[in-house]
């Protein structure tokens, strides 16, 4: 969903440190994020300002200029990137005037919440859905929250995070970790397992239940959600939440028609 209250849906520039310069050539360290700006100038993207992040011309890997275990620096370097998930707010409650709403990291720990507490499905990893769940929005790091609202094509919006997710796979050093979570962001991607089936649900199932808390907490009716995710479920556990939180909204609504007794 969302990046900043900004009406943009690309991030500012000086988050994570982007900054405009013409280098002879590219340093190894940056990449050229072209979709950060409608700006001709090229844009470039430096994963962890915070650490001062450079490059070895022996080496040509980031170095923190922190520790000479590039593991454990390379691991920081990951972490700091996706601090901006904790903090960046989603774009769809931003458009609807929500005050201090939910961030990206919200989002995707209650999705994994979902995944422990669902019920055995036959030939479900639990495991896997809960790591799905963790890493289906982590390009968001780089690239915000684009929605709907932002007019960019879905192609287009997978083209961006698949760049930007490549590009944190390798700020993280590469390697089994690194190819782990390509492979479960591609599985969500492309909707290519029972447990990808399964965290979409989910995905909608926390998309209606935060419209219905919003709903409850700021007195706004937010039936784009619900009409969104209508007949989206694929899963018989997504399909029964769902019903649940629309029985709930469905009494709630009801009560209020009647009016105070």
């Amino acid at each position: 969903m969302a990046f900043s209250a900004s009406p943009h849906c690309a991030p500012p520039l000086h988050r994570f440190g982007l900054r405009r310069f013409p280098p002879p050539q590219p340093p190894l360290a940056f990449m050229r994020c072209p979709f950060f700006s409608s700006s001709s100038r090229p844009v470039y993207f430096s994963p962890a300002p915070t650490l001062r992040i450079i490059v070895s011309a022996n080496s040509k890997k980031p170095y923190s200029g922190r520790s000479a275990d590039s593991t454990s620096a390379s691991a920081i370097d990951f972490l700091t990137l996706c601090h901006s998930l904790k903090t960046t707010k989603r774009k769809g409650w931003i458009n609807h005037g929500i005050k201090d709403p939910e961030s990206i990291a919200d989002h995707m720990y209650r999705m994994a919440l979902m995944a422990l507490i669902a019920g055995d499905l036959p030939g479900v990893n639990r495991e896997r859905c809960i790591k799905i769940a963790i890493v289906h929005d982590i390009a968001e790091a780089i690239v915000g929250d684009i929605t709907p609202s932002c007019g960019v094509p879905k192609e287009e919006k997978s083209r961006r995070e698949q760049a930007a997710l490549t590009e944190m796979c390798k700020i993280l050093g590469g390697g089994m970790r690194a190819e782990e979570i390509q492979e479960l962001w591609l599985e969500y991607e492309n909707n290519a397992s029972l447990e990808a089936n399964l965290v979409k649900d989910f995905d909608k199932v926390e998309l209606i239940l935060q419209a219905l808390e919003y709903e409850l907490e700021h007195g706004k009716v937010l039936n784009e959600f619900f009409l969104s995710t209508e007949g989206k479920f694929q899963t018989e556990i997504g399909k029964s939440w769902a019903r649940e939180i629309n029985s709930r909204r469905n009494s709630i609504l009801a009560e209020k028609r009647k009016g105070p007794k």
